[in-house]
């Protein structure tokens, strides 16, 4: 068993039980006990592919940002290119027109001005540095163009690739979200949720920090489950966790994974459990926050909303926890 399984009220089965028996062809509807069965199935196998789909939509997200980034830098030293390369050529232009009229036989014979002569000479001087300087940096801006339009299309690559991955993801969560639906329907146990709830009041014993993001993750109570969702209309499991953090000043990655392998050097024992603290499961498909006095807050599954329920009510298996 793992967090957030719904327990199906006992009625349901007596309501099953007198529910009107069908065509003797069509399929017999599944017991509760069978229906339960694979609803724990279906849960176990979406929350694994919403956090590779969380994940996978991380990396091109970041993939994305990375050739954005790059691609910027690439217009702008094209920009700056040109601007030399502009320059360098109306410089090129003036020194030719100002060096001919002066050094010629009939300039430097000509001259009434020695002085202005002297200085047209030095500008000239000057010119020729800058117009050397000039082209130094064009040389520079330019070997340095072709590495980063590279490193821009390298980035767009790995991020077309991410987001094809995420695209197969998403199908396979929209069929597996169905056919949770379609079963919690069937047992009259599907709670659609309320996107404008405004929770409940916490009034644990979490102090600091914990306290604000206790505060903000019951204050979410009754929104929706939503894949991938990161709020403030509903949330997945770990976009409720980064959520409440945030409101407690601490910047959590997205997806459980990532919030794991961050917590690295932050695990507890679990004999240790303090309000905030973040629970995973097994296979890390599952993160819940501890509320203190034996509760935990998390945004359970499909059909399901962000609630409050007794850390004793899901036995297991835990694989850590993580104070942030």
């Amino acid at each position: 068993m793992r967090f957030g399984r719904v327990p199906v009220a006992a009625g349901l089965a007596f309501g099953l039980l007198l529910s009107p028996i069908g065509p003797a062809l069509a399929d017999p509807k599944p017991t509760l006990r069978q229906a339960k069965a694979k609803l724990e199935k279906l849960n176990d196998k979406a929350d694994k592919v919403v956090e590779r789909f969380n994940t996978a939509n991380e990396r091109y997200k970041t993939a994305k940002s990375s050739y954005t980034k790059l691609n910027d830098s690439y217009k702008r030293k094209l920009a700056t290119v040109a601007d030399l390369r502009a320059e360098v050529i109306g410089m090129a232009v003036n020194s030719y027109k100002l060096g001919s009229d002066l050094t010629s036989l009939p300039g430097l014979i000509g001259t009434d001005n020695p002085e202005a002569l002297l200085t047209a000479l030095t500008l000239t001087g000057q010119l020729s540095k800058e117009r050397a300087e000039k082209l130094a940096a064009f040389d520079r801006e330019n070997r340095g163009l072709k590495a980063e339009r590279d490193k821009a299309e390298e980035a767009l690559e790995v991020a077309d690739k991410e987001r094809d991955g995420v695209e197969k993801e998403r199908a396979e969560i929209l069929k597996l979200i169905s056919q949770q639906k379609k079963l919690l329907r069937r047992l009259d146990a599907y709670n659609p949720g309320n996107p404008n709830s405004v929770g409940i009041k916490y009034t644990g014993p979490a102090s600091g920090n914990a306290a604000a993001v206790l505060r903000f993750a019951y204050a979410q109570v009754g929104k929706p489950y939503i894949y991938g969702g990161t709020g403030p209309r509903g949330y997945d499991c770990s976009g409720l966790t980064q959520a409440a953090w945030r409101a407690g000043g601490v910047s959590l990655p997205r997806t459980t994974w990532q919030q794991w392998a961050w917590g690295a050097n932050r695990k507890v024992d679990l004999t240790d459990l303090q309000p905030g603290d973040l629970i995973f499961t097994s296979g890390l498909g599952h993160v819940v926050i501890y509320a203190g006095n034996g509760n935990i807050v998390h945004a359970p599954q499909t059909g399901d909303v962000v609630k409050v329920v007794k850390l004793s009510a899901y036995g297991g298996p835990i694989v850590g926890v993580v104070r942030p």
